[in-house]
């Protein structure tokens, strides 16, 4: 199974595994991080971004593939649609079934307010799910909001807005407790006090999680949640483009069923943007820890309709996706692993960096180390470097890994490795959207009722998010923003609806000279063998 190169490697891991364990790496200085992310992090890579020549980010620059389909055609042609046949009447309609969308509806319906969810694969096939480590919140007696706000605010590089990043600590403790009444199983000691734990780049543990299967336990309660309520779900129906009202407010969204093809109209007096990441575009050929359909839809809906994109150049590479075996190639190893006491270890078993540096920085010493320091590990489909797993018992004790991180055991064991007794292949995964819509603090886009919440928004954390924080993020903004577009709707008559915002973005492509055989939104990624 390992080639003669790994199991040589394995050996010295074993070997230097005590006196790693009991070694404290130090922490990089300031500069030292600014110098280590423009050489080697991606989004520092020339040539990997394209200027904009359209839009609200005219002249701004984006990934290649975002910006392919940012200035891509339309898949209708207005003409063709008749928005008086309308399928759908509703006050919010929700775009997107993941955590933001559901939390989103769960209080537009506590509003008093009639809501539907479309989403274009099942309810709960969103990043939500496969979200494993945990969710901060500053409530215990050693934290405070403001310390979980400067964490926040140093780990994004200081580019985060204020005024949202401000709301998202705040609201964290309230949002824990929204979500442990709803029924969520955080793990807890026998007298019921949350179990919480450090994250890369906090100072503090608020580290809250369902063991290793977090998201999948808040998404699991959250949807129980919307169908309990029954809340209409129209599953694998995709939003394709978003309907404006004659006085340029969104209004409603064209759908495509997934199944049929066929195209139907929902109207609404306010639309929730909450369709997630876009791992599966693959920036710069990176493998993805993304379901299958993160492809950016929310955000190219959304910029063809006259909303503005706020640090869409910037990404997160997961510092840890699986390197080996290809089976799960890219898939998350939750930060998690290092919060409980493992270390990245290179070839010839040494720890040549601090465990829980915030995730750009050690993704970015992981590709160093794997190229100009040639001390990665070879794989049969490229390189990675040591995760020792091992090192969490030897610290913590027999039976902590199968107790605190059972995916990652299970996840592992599927292929023969006990990661209890052998380290783990890693290497960085395409894995979250820092930037996205820009919105107001009441979740509001630059597009009037056109209301976003999850990853999808940009801002929030500004140019690198801290482990735990996206959770945190798609239930604080979720909530936030179905209360206020169930406020806004009730205040809401819907004019005369159009596609107009469609027609003129393709005259702007013209005008802009640019011709493309490219249709979005992508919907779905295409791993089709082609010639």
């Amino acid at each position: 199974m390992y080639t003669n190169e790994m199991v040589e490697s394995m050996k010295k891991v074993a070997a230097a595994r005590e006196a790693n364990a009991d070694l404290e790496p130090r922490r990089m200085t300031a500069e030292e991080k600014d110098t280590l992310l423009k050489t080697y992090h991606p989004d520092y890579k020339q040539g990997e971004f394209a200027e904009l020549a359209v839009g609200p980010n005219k002249g701004g620059k984006v990934p290649t593939e975002l910006a392919a389909l940012l200035q891509a055609n339309s898949r209708i042609d207005p003409a063709d649609v008749d928005l008086a046949q309308v399928d759908y009447d509703t006050d919010v309609l929700i775009i997107g079934g993941g955590g933001a969308g559901a939390s989103a509806a769960i209080e537009a319906d506590n509003a008093g307010a009639k809501v539907m969810i479309v989403t274009k694969l099942r309810m709960g096939d969103a990043n939500t799910m496969m979200a494993e480590g945990g969710i901060q919140a500053a409530d215990k007696e050693n934290d405070s909001p403001a310390i979980h706000y400067l964490d926040a605010f140093g780990g994004g590089h200081f580019a985060a807005k204020p005024e949202l990043l401000r709301t998202l600590v705040t609201e964290a403790p309230e949002a824990i407790q929204w979500l442990n009444d709803l029924g969520v199983e955080f793990d807890k000691a026998p007298d019921g006090t949350m179990v919480t734990t450090h994250g890369g780049g906090t100072s503090r543990k608020r580290m809250h999680a369902a063991k290793d299967y977090s998201g999948a336990e808040i998404m699991r309660t959250l949807r129980d949640e919307v169908l309990n309520r029954q809340i209409p779900v129209v599953d694998f129906t995709a939003a394709i483009e978003l309907i404006l009202d004659e006085n340029g407010r969104a209004a409603g969204a064209v759908l495509l069923n997934m199944e049929t093809h066929e195209i139907l109209i929902a109207r609404a007096k306010t639309v929730i943007m909450a369709t997630g990441g876009a791992g599966r575009l693959h920036y710069q050929g990176f493998p993805t820890s993304n379901h299958y359909g993160a492809t950016a839809d929310g955000l190219i809906l959304a910029y063809r309709a006259g909303a503005k994109l706020l640090y869409p150049d910037t990404l997160q590479y997961h510092p840890t996706g699986a390197a080996y075996p290809e089976q799960i190639f890219g898939a998350l190893v939750t930060e998690k692993v290092r919060s409980l006491g493992a270390k990245l270890i290179n070839v010839d078993g040494e720890a040549f960096m601090h465990p829980l540096e915030t995730r750009d920085v050690a993704a970015a010493s992981i590709i160093r180390e794997c190229s100009d320091h040639g001390k990665g590990v070879k794989t049969a489909d490229g390189i990675g470097v040591w995760l020792d797993t091992p090192m969490i018992e030897l610290k913590n004790g027999e039976g902590t890994i199968e107790k605190r991180i059972p995916a990652m055991m299970r996840m592992f064991g599927k292929y023969g490795i006990d990661i209890r007794k052998e380290p783990i292949l890693v290497y960085p995964t395409l894995h979250y959207q820092n930037g996205g819509i820009d919105i107001a603090k009441n979740c509001e886009s630059g597009v009037e009722n056109l209301f976003v919440a999850g990853e999808a928004v940009g801002g929030i954390h500004g140019r690198n998010r801290l482990m735990g924080n996206s959770l945190l993020d798609i239930i604080v903004f979720g909530r936030n923003a179905g209360k206020n577009a169930a406020a806004k709707a009730a205040d809401t008559s819907v004019g005369a609806l159009s596609l107009q915002h469609v027609t003129d973005f393709a005259k702007e492509l013209s005008a802009a000279g640019i011709h493309s055989d490219v249709v979005s939104p992508k919907l779905l990624p295409d791993y089709r063998r082609k010639k």
